[in-house]
């Protein structure tokens, strides 16, 4: 059979497969991608979740040795549920992304790459093939633009005429000499409202991003957060898509034919407070299935925390300083801080004040007499307010 039929097959095993785009790609290495990716590591934007190898980021054969194509795929998820729960007081809620709604991407690429990786050993014995989905050493985004998937977007996200870019993307690296196919020539032409949105400035000009500011990257860390960005998290618990959102190519664009990728609302909008106290197996048991666990229960209880400080839910002061007093991560009780100093009162104050005096951690001790000095400014303001 000749590369071009085998090509043809593959597409017609694709369709089968319910695999929304297909492209192929030489297995050349990335020299250009690697440039780039050296100035953005000289700059300080990586997200630290990358493969650090750069040679192995933009070169196949350094996953693959025989490596000569490559064959990229493309899924796509919806942006809207049904019947979404609302957030009432003293019942806030927070958000994960829609990259996270329903089962876990990387499951459901992996099983539909593993599926074209079957019918290629079949159509040629003995081919050496190699599946990779986001976690991979390759960049899924610049193997689907050299493949045709669609285009690199000023947002960084790869931008299919069909979809938008509300995809996932994954590869399979293959021996098998493929006819590759013609990259799509960037589309967005004068358009930058993905950078006129942005509310951190990550994106520091058309298709460049500083993930250490980008607050998608922010919400899977799981350290403090930088204060300055804690104020523009809002409700998000997991991933954040204002660059995605205000892209024309996405306006009114919802793709439901993937069932796995259906959300449960209850799950991917839950409430705040008790997502504070879930135990390891709690948080396993009720969101182990999605993308947005990958980092555990930590990342996520401390943005929400940020969340009820950011709505200044006063009915969460209890369990928020239950946190500062009683938990064992330093993170948690110095969010804790933050978010009590956020909602103020004089009971927020007094919990504060005990907690200055038996607190050992130095970084904790910070928010304490940061949230102590907001409360005190706080009531500052009130006194001068009265006098007038």
């Amino acid at each position: 059979m000749d590369p071009e039929q085998i090509k043809e097959e593959l597409k017609r095993e694709a369709e089968r497969l319910h695999i929304d785009k297909i492209g192929f790609a030489s297995a050349e290495p990335f020299t250009e991608l690697k440039q780039r990716l050296i100035r953005h590591r000289k700059a300080g934007f990586e997200s630290g979740f990358e493969e650090p190898d750069l040679e192995k980021r933009t070169d196949p054969r350094k996953s693959l040795p025989e490596a000569r194509s490559i064959i990229a795929i493309a899924l796509a998820y919806p942006t809207r549920m049904k019947n979404p729960p609302k957030s009432r007081a003293g019942a806030l809620r927070g958000k994960f992304c829609r990259a996270s709604w329903g089962e876990d991407y990387h499951r459901v690429l992996k099983n539909k790459l593993e599926g074209l990786k079957a019918k290629l050993s079949e159509l040629v014995p003995g081919a050496a093939a190699m599946v990779m989905v986001d976690t991979g050493a390759l960049s899924d985004r610049a193997v689907a633009e050299r493949a045709g998937i669609g285009w690199s977007g000023k947002n960084t996200s790869i931008i299919t005429k069909e979809f938008g870019s509300w995809v996932y993307l994954g590869e399979m690296i293959t021996d098998v000499q493929l006819p590759p196919d013609e990259p799509i020539t960037q589309a967005c032409g004068d358009c930058t409202a993905c950078l006129d949105a942005c509310p951190t400035g990550a994106l520091t000009e058309p298709g460049r991003l500083n993930s250490q500011a980008c607050l998608a990257y922010l919400t899977q860390t799981k350290g403090f957060l930088p204060e300055e960005y804690r104020g523009k998290l809002g409700g998000s618990l997991y991933g954040f898509e204002t660059c995605q959102m205000v892209c024309p190519y996405n306006r009114g664009k919802n793709f439901t034919h993937h069932r796995e990728f259906t959300p449960e609302p209850d799950q991917v909008k839950p409430l705040l407070k008790p997502l504070l106290h879930l135990s390891n197996r709690e948080f396993r048991e009720r969101f182990g299935s999605m993308a947005g666990s990958w980092r555990g229960k930590k990342p996520i209880q401390r943005n929400a925390i940020i969340a009820l400080g950011w709505y200044r839910d006063r009915t969460a002061v209890p369990d928020l300083i239950h946190l500062l007093e009683t938990d064992i991560r330093p993170v948690i009780r110095g969010t804790a801080a933050w978010a009590l100093g956020r909602i103020g009162g004089e009971e927020v104050e007094t919990a504060l004040r005990q907690s200055k005096a038996r607190e050992q951690d130095e970084q904790v001790l910070k928010e304490i007499a940061s949230a102590l000095q907001a409360r005190h400014s706080e009531k500052k303001a009130e006194h001068r307010y009265r006098e007038a």
